[in-house]
């Protein structure tokens, strides 16, 4: 991917959307784990507990971007994030993190890299799909990152409350990133590059199927999660 080409600020701008809304869970962890530490302390873990969340988690990126290369993998790279898409819309948890809160700068330290590492696997995955292999978009994106995490989490959960079809967007955005990397498998190579005319139906339906099927699936996960919940508070 040419510098500072179209595709290649196509591709930053989808790596900034991504980092913009799957930054809540990251935050309010952040958040949880500095709450019991000494004012004078908090800021600090903050800082430092994103930055060593960022560096681990820059390390995994580089690793998937590495493994999406074996044949197969893009697929189920792919897949796996259609189904990440479809949860952050189709999820109806509480968003309650209980757990005893650190008590100290490395407890809180260790506390957020390893939550990060564990909750990160979606950015991770989406960040690595949509830099299509190219690795300054990959650590660009990762920078980009760190002040959004930092600085912009508590802002974007008020958007997202404020305005909840952002989350919608995101998954969009996710299932887009999806489509793309199961375009791109060389194994399905005979399905969209064999230089037949079908080439870019079948690309066109494989994006409208993933986004469509998406959002359908999440809103009709709502929806009937809403209705039992409706039938069971007026059993």
């Amino acid at each position: 991917m040419e510098l500072f080409s179209f595709p290649w600020w196509s591709a930053l701008l989808t790596i900034v959307l991504i980092d913009l809304v799957l930054a809540g869970d990251n935050a309010i962890v952040i958040a949880l784990a500095a709450r019991s530490l000494p004012p004078e302390y908090q800021n600090k873990a903050i800082v430092w507990g994103t930055v060593c969340a960022i560096a681990m988690r820059s390390a995994m990126t580089i690793g998937v971007v590495w493994l999406l290369k074996i044949p197969g993998l893009m697929l189920a790279g792919g897949l796996g994030l259609l189904w990440i898409a479809y949860k952050l819309i189709a999820d109806t948890s509480d968003g309650e993190h209980q757990g005893a809160a650190p008590t100290t700068f490395i407890g809180a330290i260790k506390t957020i890299v390893i939550a990060d590492a564990l909750m990160g696997i979606d950015n991770v995955l989406g960040v690595a799909g949509a830099s299509n292999g190219s690795f300054d978009l990959v650590v660009l994106g990762l920078l980009i990152s760190i002040p959004i995490v930092v600085m912009g989490s508590k802002l974007v959960l008020r958007l997202i409350q404020r305005w909840p079809v952002i989350i919608h967007l995101g998954a969009a955005v996710l299932a887009f990133t999806a489509a793309q990397m199961i375009v791109n498998e060389k194994l399905l190579a005979h399905l969209y590059s064999s230089g037949e005319g079908m080439d870019d139906f079948a690309r066109v339906a494989t994006y409208f199927i993933a986004i469509a099927g998406v959002l359908f699936l999440g809103w009709w996960a709502t929806k009937s999660e809403s209705k039992n919940v409706t039938h069971a508070q007026s059993v």
